[in-house]
């Protein structure tokens, strides 16, 4: 070639690799900002048909984890093809095929859950309804890698800075998703723009096909040449990279249902975690890192010390240090182990093998997280678990002191002696280490990073204390009396015998959500019918309105109850009455039968029998005009089933009501503002409301503040509770959007909450 021609060909060569670079980079962030904006849209619109669980969201990210490792097995396989067309047009027929199956819809035949069995059927909900367009965005990611390197792009020999842009696809899609779509655009109107961004994509990845098929045959070679004598990674290696992606993956679950338990099961609270998790991807894989791997190494232990002391101080009361404690200490390990990965990353020959082993330790941790462990423990022992092992994905030590370290195994032993040791007596010790609990789990817990931080300390060793430390909390409880745990889908239930046997008490969470009084303040046990007490006295919002409509009526009341709890409301009935519950979780049934927990059903409703299943699915059954009362009283937690407060809901409760029938609904909350959502899903629906919010100063006596919402047709149907000051007549807001099934803000009720101070 002349000077003349060379000279030619260099700007020519220079804007086909700015093309190359710009069609692929853009390919790629759109197809990750489908495959995780995906995820909370259609997972919002299962959510209903269990219960608005967080659960839910747990299974679902074994269900993506999983297929992104299918994916990741299909562009592996598909790129040890020689040929450069057959990848091209196998990958368009799928994503063509694909595309035939949008918008996204629940398959037929899965539209009702079982009683048993959740998480299995949800999976092949997942796969039946979504399964192939999954399937065919999970392969892009690695494939669109390899392509690119094929193409002879001069940065085809370390392409990995797409995963960068990946994730940053990724990133902004699970982050606009709560703040932009979800308060913005109704459920249609979102799954309508993501079947036009697939048909988009489908345009990009041919664009991208075309730009392969045409690449010069000696830029190809010069990157095959580069990369032909690059050594295998070793097993180990290889195992390594599978224990480092499974960690931040089931960390991942565990944070993400520590705090959705307790504010709301919704696309908010789920993406906030996955963002952060991203975000570490995005971070770890630039060609210039923003944080330096040594900083974070550095950061990691305090992270592991500051989610023990979180633990073991709790803080659920407040919302913005679950959200932002916990978060803060998952993004730094996540940062770490990520970090490792980076940093032990293949030539561009291994890059599809390395995703493999990537999505195989994500699908691990998914695993272990969101469907072995609540089936194995009684309680959330996998966020403990998980924070200890997260010790191990520290690179190997160079122990700054090796024979003060050497030492570090005997005070370990002793210390656990010294701490654990007491948990078996009675008496002062035992009560001076549970009331020291904090301060004894959080020292071992300093303790412990001081020295990985001062001596560079063997991860084995820092996990060991980590354990210790976090064996503490379990040991020593922060609850007062005996606690015994019982683990459902829908969650961890825990029955506190409080000191003395005075009360016996259902938390669900941090939140109270039944009580029962067995002794007196004397020692002696309380006799005959239990008295309804917690939210449910008869001094309070829902005691009110039952002897308000009662009083209405005149006779017996037909009731329905959404929610069964401790059975507490089985004793608000009167003679004559006939009153049916419903309830999702027959863990929850089984343990208000059990009179070792509780006696509320043996003594009031021995014959009880409710109905087990959804209550959106199970109480539209119902014939319509048989009510009296409703009452919907289905938290888990202080998480809102969604499903049960819009529009549509309302409208079937308002369906089953008899002539001068009301709906009460309890919507006690500390993070969220929902009275003036059940105003106006009862104002659309044609239905005055009633307001009662007011402390009742008797929380020693286990009787608390409710906020009780009562809606009817007419003044007259909630007898004198229109005339008494306690209740307040209230407008529905007209700036206020109407939640229904398709549109929920439950940011803005977060906001109200915090807005009002309360």
């Amino acid at each position: 070639m002349s000077a003349a021609e060379l000279a030619t060909s260099q700007p020519s060569v220079a804007s086909r690799n700015r093309v190359v670079l710009l069609t692929y980079t853009a390919a790629i962030f759109v197809s990750a900002l489908l495959l995780f904006s995906v995820q909370p849209l259609f997972t919002k619109m299962v959510l209903p048909r269990l219960g608005g669980s967080p659960a839910v969201w747990s299974v679902a990210m074994v269900f993506f984890q999983s297929l992104l490792l299918a994916g990741y097995v299909y562009a592996h396989l598909l790129m040890r093809i020689k040929s450069r067309v057959i990848p091209i047009v196998v990958h368009l027929l799928l994503l063509l095929v694909a595309f035939a199956a949008l918008p996204l819809t629940i398959a037929a035949r899965w539209g009702e859950p079982p009683t048993s069995g959740y998480a299995i059927w949800l999976l092949g909900l997942f796969v039946a309804s979504i399964g192939l367009p999954f399937f065919a965005l999970a392969a892009n990611n690695p494939l669109l890698q390899a392509w690119f390197v094929r193409t002879g792009h001069p940065d085809g020999a370390d392409p990995y800075f797409l995963y960068a842009s990946s994730n940053v696809g990724s990133f902004l899609a699970l982050l606009s998703y709560p703040l932009a779509l979800e308060p913005v655009f109704t459920l249609r109107m979102q799954n309508l723009i993501w079947t036009g961004g697939y048909g988009l994509l489908i345009v990009l990845i041919a664009a991208c096909g075309l730009l392969l098929w045409r690449a010069p045959v000696s830029a190809i070679a010069n990157n095959a040449a580069a990369e032909s004598d690059a050594p295998a990674p070793s097993f180990s290696t290889r195992a390594r990279w599978v224990f480092l992606a499974a960690v931040p993956s089931g960390l991942l679950i565990a944070v993400t249902a520590h705090i959705s338990t307790d504010v709301a099961a919704a696309p908010l609270l789920w993406v906030l975690p996955l963002s952060l998790y991203l975000l570490t991807w995005v971070l770890v894989f630039q060609q210039r890192p923003l944080l330096p791997h040594k900083w974070v190494l550095w950061a990691q232990p305090a992270a592991i010390a500051g989610v023990i002391v979180l633990l073991a101080v709790g803080g659920e009361q407040n919302l913005l240090l679950t959200l932002g404690g916990h978060q803060l200490c998952f993004f730094v390990i996540a940062m770490a182990c990520h970090g490792e990965l980076a940093r032990t990353r293949p030539p561009a020959k291994y890059l599809t093998g390395f995703y493999v082993a990537l999505s195989f330790g994500g699908m691990i941790g998914g695993l272990f997280a969101g469907l072995i462990a609540p089936n194995v423990f009684s309680w959330v022992a996998e966020y403990p678990i998980l924070i200890a092992l997260a010790a191990l994905c520290r690179p190997p030590a160079d122990e700054r002191l090796p024979r003060l370290s050497r030492w570090l195994w005997p005070l370990a032993a002793v210390l656990a002696l010294v701490l654990i040791l007491p948990s078996q007596m009675k008496g002062e010790t035992l009560d001076w280490f549970e009331d020291h609990r904090v301060y004894v789990a959080g020292g071992v817990a300093v303790f412990g990073m001081l020295l990985a931080l001062a001596l560079n300390t063997a991860r084995l060793k820092l996990a060991a204390l980590a354990a210790l430390a976090l064996a503490l909390i379990r040991i020593y409880p922060a609850d007062e009396g005996r606690v015994e745990t019982v683990r459902s889908f829908f969650g961890v239930h825990k029955i506190v015998t409080t000191p003395n046997g005075q009360y016996h008490v259902l938390m669900h969470g941090t939140t109270i959500h039944g009580a029962e009084k067995y002794a007196n303040a004397n020692g002696t046990q309380v006799a005959g019918r239990p008295e309804p007490i917690t939210y449910y006295h008869k001094d309070g919002g829902i005691g009110r309105a039952i002897t308000a409509i009662r009083e209405r009526k005149g006779a017996p009341l037909r009731v329905a109850v959404i929610g069964l709890g401790s059975g507490t409301l089985t004793c608000a009935s009167a003679p004559g009455e006939t009153w049916k519950f419903f309830e999702i979780d027959q863990s929850m049934v089984d343990t208000a039968r059990d009179p070792k927990y509780f006696t509320y059903v043996e003594k009031c409703e021995p014959e009880l029998k409710p109905t087990i299943g959804d209550a959106r699915l199970t109480f539209a059954r119902e014939p319509d005009g048989i009510y009296d009362l409703i009452i919907v009283d289905a938290y888990s937690s202080d998480a809102i089933p969604i499903h049960l407060a819009t529009k549509e809901a309302m409208a079937i409760y308002k369906d089953k009501l008899g002539p001068q029938g009301a709906v009460v609904m309890h919507v006690s909350n500390r993070h969220l503002e929902l009275a003036s959502v059940v105003v106006g899903i009862a104002d659309a629906n044609g239905l005055k409301s009633w307001v009662y919010d007011e402390d009742s100063g008797r929380d020693s006596e286990y009787i608390f503040a409710t906020n009780v919402v009562v809606s009817a047709r007419a003044e007259a149907d909630v007898g004198k509770l229109a005339s008494t000051e306690q209740w307040a007549e209230t407008d529905a807001n007209a700036n206020q959007r109407v939640w229904t099934d398709d549109y929920c803000n439950v940011l803005g009720a977060v906001y109200r909450r915090l807005r009002d101070g309360e």
